[in-house]
Order: C-alpha cells, then sequence, then structure tokens
C-alpha cells in the first residue's frame, strides 16, 4: 500500500506563560520580619519552527498537532530568579510556508537547511515583590504574576523547492525521464497515477546542477480541484521553469496536441505567473512507431516552442533535452523564499484597552492588554496595590473614557476580574 504523502496541515503552537514573581520576606533566627527577598519568575518558553532538509514531508503533523513550550518557574526566595521555560522546536522540510489560519497571512518561508524562525514569544515572569520597594514602601506585600500566552492556529503548507518542474497528464514518462536525468528511483509503472507524491532529483552536468522535481500527473479540472489538483499544482509555483512532457506516440488513444493545450490551460487557471514561466516541450515515446511523423505535425501547431523529441527509456534525447534546460536556466535570476508579511505574536500591548457595555444588565467591561497588565501587578488585599490600581486608570485614561462612553454615578465597571461602582 502507498504512504499517503501529506503536504498540507494544521497545527496549533502556544509559547510558555511566564512564572509568577514571589512574595516573600528574610526569615531568620531572631529576626522572624526581615525584608523583602522575593526573587522575579522565569521567562516562558519560545515555539521555533526549523528547517530540515532530511525530511520530505509533513505526514508527522497528522498525529501530533498540539504543541506547546514549558512555563517559566515561579520566583524563589532570597532573590532567586525562576528557571525559564523550555523552548520548543517544529522540525519541517525545506520549502515549508507558516500561514496564520485566521488571518492567513504569511509568518515565514523556510527555506534553509537549519533555518529557525520564532513563530511565539513565551510571556514575561512577573517580578519578585522586592522589586516594589520605594522609599515610602518598605515591605510590599505582592507580586507581579507572569505574563500568560495565547494559543495559536498555523496551516504549513509545502511547496515543493526544485529549479525545474516536470509536468504532463498522468503515464506520459515524467517519472521515466527523472530517473534517466538524475539519481531519483521514484516508482514507476505502466498505470496511471503510479506518482502520488512529488519526486525530487538533482541532475548533474559536467561540474553543474539542478533540482528538478516530478509533478504527480494533472487531469482535467486540476486549477478547480478536481482530483488532487491542488495539492499537486502548489509545488510547481516555486520552480523557475517547467519541462512539458507529452506522449506524442498516441499510443493510449490521445491526442498530443490537445493534451498539450488542456495541461496549459491548467496551468493559466491556477496561476497566470505559473503560466508564463518559461517552458519547453519533450515529446516523449519517439521510439514507438509512427512518432516521428506526428513530432512534425506537433512542431507545425507551435512553431516557437523549444521541442525535444526524446526516448526516455532508452535515454534517447535526453542529452540534448539537459543541454536546452540549462540554456534557460542561465538566463533566469535564482529562486528566492516568498516573503513574510507584517505580521507576528507579540504580547499585548499594555497600553491599550477596549470598553464595551452590556446593555441588559447596565454593566462596564474593560479589557485589553493594560487589563492583562492590572491583573499580573495587582494584588486586592493589599491598599498599595489598589492605590496603584486606581491610579493606572487614570492615567492611562480608562476614567476618562468611561465618562465620555455615558457612564452613571453606581453603574458597574468590571476590569478584568475586579468589579466595583463607579464613584465620579
Amino acid at each position: 500500500m502507498t504512504a499517503l504523502f501529506t503536504d498540507k496541515v494544521k497545527i496549533t503552537v502556544q509559547a510558555g506563560n511566564g512564572g509568577d514573581g514571589m512574595n516573600s520576606f528574610k526569615s531568620f533566627k531572631g529576626f522572624a520580619n526581615g525584608g523583602p527577598d522575593g526573587g522575579d519568575g522565569g521567562k516562558g518558553g519560545d515555539v521555533y519552527i526549523v528547517g530540515d532538509k532530511d525530511r520530505n514531508d509533513l505526514v508527522e503533523f497528522r498525529f501530533g498537532s498540539r504543541f506547546r513550550a514549558g512555563d517559566g518557574e515561579r520566583g524563589g526566595t532570597n532573590n532567586c530568579f525562576g528557571k525559564g521555560g523550555a523552548d520548543v522546536e517544529i522540525f519541517v522540510p525545506l520549502g515549508t510556508l507558516v500561514r496564520d489560519a485566521e488571518t492567513g497571512k504569511i509568518l515565514c518561508d523556510v527555506y534553509s537547511d537549519g533555518e529557525r524562525k520564532m513563530l511565539a514569544r513565551g510571556g514575561n515572569g512577573g517580578k519578585g515583590n522586592v522589586r516594589f520597594t520605594t522609599a515610602r514602601r518598605h515591605a510590599p506585600h505582592f507580586a507581579q504574576k507572569g505574563q500568560k500566552t495565547q494559543p495559536h492556529t498555523l496551516i504549513l503548507e509545502l511547496k515543493v523547492i526544485a529549479d525545474v518542474g516536470i509536468v504532463g497528464f498522468p503515464n506520459v514518462g515524467k517519472s521515466t525521464l527523472l530517473s534517466k536525468i538524475s539519481a531519483a528511483k521514484p516508482k514507476i509503472a505502466n498505470y496511471h497515477f503510479t506518482t502520488l507524491s512529488p519526486n525530487l532529483g538533482v541532475v548533474k552536468y559536467y561540474d553543474r546542477s539542478f533540482v528538478a522535481a516530478d509533478i504527480p500527473g494533472l487531469i482535467e479540472g486540476a486549477a478547480g480541484g478536481a482530483g488532487l489538483g491542488h495539492d499537486f499544482l502548489r509545488h510547481i509555483e516555486r520552480t523557475r521553469m517547467l519541462v512539458h512532457v507529452v506522449d506524442i506516440s498516441g499510443m493510449e488513444g490521445r491526442d498530443p496536441c490537445e493534451d498539450f493545450r488542456r495541461i496549459n490551460e491548467e496551468l493559466r487557471e491556477y496561476s497566470q505567473t505559473l503560466a508564463d514561466r518559461p517552458q519547453i516541450v519533450a515529446l516523449n515515446k519517439c521510439d514507438v512507431y509512427g512518432a516521428r511523423e506526428k513530432v512534425e505535425q506537433f512542431r507545425a501547431q507551435w512553431p516557437t516552442l523549444r521541442i525535444y523529441p526524446i526516448a526516455a527509456v532508452t535515454g534517447e534525447g535526453v542529452r540534448e533535452l539537459i543541454e536546452g534546460i540549462w540554456q534557460i536556466l542561465d538566463t533566469l535570476p535564482p529562486a528566492e523564499p516568498i516573503p513574510a508579511d507584517e505580521f507576528a505574536y507579540d504580547l499585548p500591548d499594555v497600553n491599550e484597552f477596549f470598553i464595551d457595555k452590556d446593555e441588559e444588565e447596565a454593566v462596564w467591561y474593560v479589557t485589553g492588554g493594560l487589563v492583562d497588565m492590572l491583573e499580573r501587578n495587582v494584588v486586592l488585599s493589599d491598599p498599595d496595590s489598589m492605590a496603584y490600581f486606581q491610579k493606572v486608570l487614570k492615567d492611562k485614561g480608562v476614567i476618562a473614557e468611561l465618562r465620555k462612553r455615558g457612564v452613571q454615578e453606581d453603574d458597574t465597571v468590571v476590569v478584568g476580574g475586579v468589579e466595583f461602582t463607579f464613584k465620579d
């Protein structure tokens, strides 16, 4: 049974939470209530994606699609910092494009072996109570909580990295051609859809080389998703040029000219950029009786195309085809990774807040990064901490915005987990 090739998966990643700061005081024999000595919490671990040239597909993510970095440890006594959380590395094949599932924006394109990109940053550790001492506050009885992180859903999409894409209908000899021009050993048999995944081969020509990809045979309607069209077409989006293999013998009752026209229509429907890519034609199975006459008929239909009659099984014409490929590759710029969008999973902006009102209950809700920060910093049982809470609401414009939005005396206002009655 043929293993299922997987080139598009959905995963969930979450960076580690920051560790809480420690609220503690020195205590030793004869001096039970010393000064504060609570240390900071450790930073949460980050999530990275790493390129690995030895991986070929994304099949492993079909069975394990959740990745979470380690949380930072809580701060210790005697001003000791908590240990940072362990990072997580996700290894993927080269050519993996990473998108945010919600927005569709590109986070990164993993293009090189060992390339390491951060997907999610761990939360900062909370400050210990020793950090909150001031000239007026010598014994703070509160510490800061660590920053919390949120899970994010990502789409991993593999687009094969190759200089040359070999395309054509099923069973026209694409895999046989790749086996002749490179050391690749694709599965070859005389029936349709033998190739169920892209095969890559390095083609050496004197002291030079290029990478060729045998793309599984397309069918009519592939650009609209028929068969496995979209899954296969994405793998030739990176190629610098195309080699279009046509069965010129017509031994299966097909019209070579019509096959060539239909495949190009599929390419054009999927992507005009792909259709405009430089293309040469390999007329295969020229060793079959009567094929030579059909080569001339094909040339008459497309007199401006670069056409190479070959017999992939015997190797006839293959050397001339490789030379023709190099002539075009020499004129083309090198392939480059797809640029990332301006997008990252940053921690919340500590100055940002939002105000919403529940009209039925007449309750105002304040949310946002500012509220997240206050939840980390405020200890309700500590008067100094509550004074800080009220001062921040005023200084950051929350109180002014509530007045502007129409808050009334004795209305209920909820800030994070704190509920209070508004007094003007």
